[in-house]
C-alpha cells in the first residue's frame, strides 16, 4: 500500500474512553449489511498504525477474530450476549482490562454498533474500577464522550457493575 491509505483508516464511531489507552468503536468493516471486507482491512491497518496492542470483542458472534489474528493483532473474544449473565462477563472483562491497561496495553474494545451495550459496559467501567465515583456520573461522562445518550439496556448494565465486587 503507498500514500495515504497505507494508515489504513479509521473506524466507525471510534472515540476515546480514556485518551490514548482505552477506546471504542464499531466492528471494523461495519456490521450486518453494511459490512465490508476492503473497509475491514483498511480499518484493521489503522488499529495496527495507531500501536493498539489488544482487541477485545464483545460481539456474542466471534466476528472478526480470525482477521484480527491474521493481521497480527491480539485480540480477546468476551461474548456479552442477550442469553449471557452480564454479571459474569463483566467481572471478567473488568479484570482483563485491569490487568492489559496496567502492563501498559493500547486497547480497542468494540461491538457490532456503538451502543447501549458497549456504552454501558464503559459506563460500567469507568464507575468499577473508581475512575468515576458514582453511577449518574459515569454515565454522564461516558454519555459525553461518546456522544450518544445511554438506553435502559445500557444503565442496566452500569447498574449491575456497581454491584460487583471492587477492583484491587
Amino acid at each position: 500500500m503507498k500514500g495515504k491509505w497505507a494508515e489504513g483508516m479509521p473506524p466507525r464511531n471510534f472515540s476515546w474512553v480514556i485518551r490514548d489507552r482505552l477506546a471504542v468503536c464499531e466492528r471494523p468493516g461495519g456490521y450486518g449489511a453494511s459490512h465490508r471486507k476492503v473497509r475491514r482491512q483498511e480499518e484493521v491497518v489503522w488499529v495496527k498504525a495507531q500501536g493498539f496492542t489488544l482487541v477485545v470483542s464483545v460481539l456474542a458472534s466471534p466476528h472478526n477474530l480470525h482477521v484480527y489474528e491474521a493481521a497480527g493483532l491480539p485480540c480477546r473474544h468476551v461474548p456479552l450476549g442477550s442469553g449471557d449473565d452480564p454479571a459474569a462477563v463483566l467481572s471478567l472483562l473488568y479484570a482483563d482490562l485491569q490487568a492489559v491497561l496496567a502492563a501498559g496495553d493500547r486497547v480497542l474494545v468494540h461491538d457490532d454498533d456503538v451502543g447501549d451495550r458497549l456504552q454501558g459496559v464503559m459506563a460500567g467501567y469507568l464507575l468499577h474500577t473508581g475512575m468515576v465515583p458514582h453511577e449518574p456520573r459515569a454515565i454522564a461522562a461516558v454519555e459525553h464522550l461518546l456522544h450518544r445518550q445511554l438506553g435502559p439496556a445500557g444503565r442496566r448494565l452500569v447498574t449491575v457493575a456497581g454491584g460487583l465486587a471492587p477492583q484491587p
